[in-house]
């Protein structure tokens, strides 16, 4: 390879600005490709909430080990999401999307042969890296691969992957059950299907290059210029045609270059408190409506998957229609809407616990899904998107040990909650989480839609 001394920093950082501000031809379908991985995480996450009372069914374990077997991936993912994010920034974003689905398909296919929980637990954990990594490397290149407005609009699209992913996996597992599949190879082969997806998509990211952005920041001019003549039309003329020897970044410099910005400080600061108290409200109410229903007798197990089914397509609208609001409404129009639905919603719902009113409490729960929806679009996208090219990789995945940090607690420790103060007052309890996250959204986040960072 040949190098030459670095050139005046303008030539660089306008290769940036040019890139950051273009659309790209290919920009939604790279876009789609990266927010479908989504589908891959939603079914772990859900198809384990469904089957878990067949794997207790099977070994009998106790109630610490199958909580461990619900949440590992929660934990490894909290891992994945810091490691992959920092990944990212130093060895590129093609290298991280690839590797993290072939782990994937390995894991998840070594979760239907397990022979006990104890080695679930541990499968589910290492499942949880490549996971965790794998959504922090997807929101770096879509914010480096779509024009501003446009890429917003994307990132704030991953709960609609989520309903989707969780509305096949509910509707597959209906299907088992009407099947009268037995119950040991039902949980097996539904865990193991999530292999299914991961290699589909593993297929389709092969050919997607590395982002232009990230290449010029590593004075990998020629490749930058080759990936941006596919992917923009352009040649990059402000850059040499040979490569340069870049100065490392130190990712310690992280927090360091984000308070020299208020905007970008306030900005990210919202998205970690946003994306700590969705995955609250949500692994605790939301992820266990299932088991929510079924102790309160809404319904009958299949009963209760085909309400639960109906719910999160509902929430799947939810997930459409926030993202095409962004635009309109702005970043703090989304989340203050959203927070405020959960929070009247988880109030209803308690009313509905603490009164019996069994009827009341789906419809509650609709409603609770649908602010969720809105609430969560975003945490994601704002950290990621105000965050300098060089650091995006590690500004994602830091926001995502947001999400799993909570998630993890949440799904092992709620079901002790529920017993030890009752539905109607966990529920309750939870509501401090939406109400925190709106007076985040009203006192502490900018309007940061359209924002351009180089």
């Amino acid at each position: 390879m040949s190098t030459m001394a670095v050139p005046q920093p303008t030539a660089s950082e306008a290769a940036v600005r040019y890139l950051i501000t273009n659309y790209s031809p290919k920009g939604n379908k790279v876009g789609w490709l990266m927010m479908a991985s989504i589908l891959v995480e939603a079914w772990d996450l859900y198809s384990i909430a469904f089957v878990l009372i067949f794997i207790k069914e099977q070994y009998n374990p106790d109630p610490l080990m199958l909580g461990l077997a619900a949440a590992g991936t929660q934990g490894g993912a909290l891992i994945g999401a810091l490691l992959g994010g920092w990944l990212s920034d130093k060895i590129g974003r093609r290298v991280m999307f690839l590797v993290t689905m072939v782990m994937f398909i390995i894991l998840a296919l070594a979760q239907a042969f397990v022979p006990n929980v104890t080695w679930l637990v541990v499968i589910r954990f290492l499942l949880g890296i490549p996971l965790g990594s794998d959504i922090s490397t997807g929101y770096t290149y879509i914010m480096e691969s779509m024009a501003k407005g446009e890429r917003e609009v994307m990132g704030n699209r991953w709960q609609f992957m989520f309903a989707v992913g969780e509305v096949l996996t509910i509707g597959v597992i209906v299907i088992f059950l009407l099947l009268d599949i037995h119950h040991e190879t039902l949980w097996r082969v539904t865990l193991g299907l999530g292999a299914l997806p991961a290699l589909i998509i593993l297929i389709m990211r092969h050919d997607v290059p590395e982002t232009a952005v990230w290449l010029v920041q590593k004075g990998r001019y020629r490749e930058a210029k080759q990936v941006a003549r596919e992917m923009f039309n352009d040649d990059l003329a402000m850059l040499p045609d040979q490569d340069v020897v870049m100065p490392k970044v130190s990712t310690r410099a992280f927090l360091a270059d984000l308070k020299q910005d208020p905007i970008r400080w306030r900005a990210t600061v919202y998205g970690w408190i946003a994306c700590f108290m969705q995955a609250s409200e949500f692994s605790t109410f939301a992820f266990y409506l299932p088991v929510l229903f079924a102790m309160v007798g809404v319904s009958s197990i299949l009963g209760n998957n085909l309400v639960t089914m109906a719910l999160f397509a509902f929430a799947g609208l939810s997930g459409w229609v926030g993202p095409l609001l962004t635009p309109k409404i702005g970043h703090r129009g989304i989340s203050i809407a959203g927070f405020s639905i959960v929070l009247v919603s988880l109030l209803v719902a308690a009313f509905a616990l603490y009164t019996d009113n069994k009827i009341l409490l789906p419809f509650a729960a609709a409603a609770m899904l649908w602010g969720h929806y809105w609430d969560a679009s975003n945490c994601m996208t704002i950290p990621t998107m105000v965050a300098k090219p060089k650091y995006r990789g590690t500004a994602s995945g830091f926001a995502y040990m947001f999400v799993k940090l909570p998630s993890f607690l949440a799904i092992f420790l709620f079901p002790s909650l529920f017993a030890a103060i009752g539905q109607a007052n966990a529920t309750l309890f939870v509501a401090i989480f939406p109400l925190m996250g709106l007076l985040a959204a009203i006192f502490i986040l900018p309007e940061v839609y359209g924002y351009e960072n180089d």
